[in-house]
């Protein structure tokens, strides 16, 4: 651990977030482990211990985690704390997971179909999973994590723009909750809710990465030197609105040939429905009523125009992450979303326009070499992502 330069508070500070952080990923670890994984001695993560316990911080238990050697316990974040439930949410479904004060994941996963026509009736279902979950636990504090497509400001819980929704204003998300729940709210983007899932929950995951959600939309967020990178207007990710064709379709955003108007699912079932229409009915493939999993499954049966349409949408998103990934040096990619229902040869096409990193050379580069595969967390590991936002919170008051 780098701590050169720097004076003994600083250094004790750090040492106390490196710790906590260790135990938020691996839920429970003794003393020998923290030393193993800090590099620090026993008696200086004995003390470390000793005062995170005291603060409230930490819990000790006497289950020891090995066999071998004095018996110390092990250490864990308190398990009488609040518990958090995490959504991700869209005017037409909620995702749910219930998570305990060490984020472990409590009862199943839940989907509801929601079909909100507005931003009360949006909220209003939200408020709903979350009181069908308090008549579970009636004698805990829920509060609540969201992420939520669009433009989000995680300062003020404000959803600013909600691509899918039937409206444009936005909604005060975080203040509604808070005010009628008496509860803690916390809201971000749904591409960050993925990144923080990666980081926290896939040991896999480097420094420097980057999500791609490719689904009705296409978002991505980056985490750089270990860190969700938002930007000032936490407009950071907006891959999707990156020009690939100055003439194409117009898009949301209000600008033309924008990445999502040529190669999201939306993007592509329009297409598709456009050429149906001008084809003798096809007993597989009805444009009035054409759903991604049809287009999929027409692209793995081999359909000739669907193939064509799908390898240039690879091809169009390939090349914009080159661009990306080459001017902030990421090598990395974990690539979530319905999208990757097309599976490898899509994925190796994408690769393929990302080529190679120009900084891939060397034999001792061979370990940060450019990464790009299909993420492998589950959903409601992805969706427990959001609730990482907590985490992070309390770390930054370390």
């Amino acid at each position: 651990m780098q701590t050169s330069g720097l004076n003994n508070q600083r250094v004790r500070q750090i040492n106390r977030q490196t710790m906590m952080k260790l135990v938020w990923q691996h839920k429970r670890l003794s003393k020998s482990q923290f030393s193993q994984y800090t590099g620090l001695s026993i008696p200086a993560v004995s003390k470390i211990l000793e005062e995170l316990v005291a603060d409230g911080k930490l819990s000790h238990s006497h289950e020891n985690l090995s066999n071998r050697g004095i018996n110390s316990g092990s250490y864990q974040i308190p398990p009488d704390g609040d518990f958090i439930l995490c959504m991700n949410v869209t005017p037409t479904s909620i995702e749910s997971q219930l998570c305990n004060a060490q984020l472990s994941p409590l009862g199943e996963f839940e989907t509801i179909h929601t079909h909100a026509s507005t931003p009360q009736a949006l909220l209003a279902a939200i408020e709903s999973v979350w009181r069908n979950q308090g008549k579970i636990w009636p004698k805990k504090t829920l509060n609540l994590a969201l992420g939520i497509h669009g433009q989000v400001d995680p300062i003020t819980g404000v959803s600013q723009t909600m691509p899918q929704a039937p409206w444009r204003e936005p909604i005060e998300i975080k203040y509604l909750l808070e005010e009628k729940l008496g509860i803690s709210v916390r809201v971000d983007n749904d591409c960050v809710m993925l990144a923080l899932a990666e980081k926290w929950q896939n040991p896999r995951s480097r420094q420097d990465f980057c999500v791609i959600n490719v689904d009705y939309g296409i978002g991505s967020s980056f985490v750089i030197n270990g860190q969700i990178y938002r930007g000032s207007l936490y407009g950071s990710g907006q891959i999707g609105h990156t020009i690939v064709d100055p003439d194409g379709m117009a898009c949301d955003c209000g600008r033309y040939g924008c990445l999502e108007t040529v190669a999201s699912l939306t993007a592509l079932k329009k297409q598709a429905r456009i050429w149906l229409k001008s084809q003798p009915i096809s007993p597989k493939l009805d444009p009035e009523t054409l759903t991604s999993t049809q287009l999929i499954t027409a692209w793995h049966e081999g359909n000739e125009q669907v193939r064509r349409w799908v390898e240039s949408a690879a091809n169009a998103i390939g090349l914009s992450l080159y661009n990306f990934l080459n001017i902030l040096n990421i090598n990395q990619i974990w690539f979530y979303g319905r999208s990757c229902g097309f599976g490898d040869e899509w994925l190796a096409t994408v690769a393929r326009q990302i080529g190679f990193n120009p900084f891939d050379h060397g034999d001792a580069l061979k370990v940060n070499a450019t990464q790009i595969s299909f993420g492998q967390l589950t959903r409601p590991q992805q969706v427990m992502g959001i609730g990482y936002l907590y985490v992070e919170a309390a770390l930054s008051e370390e």
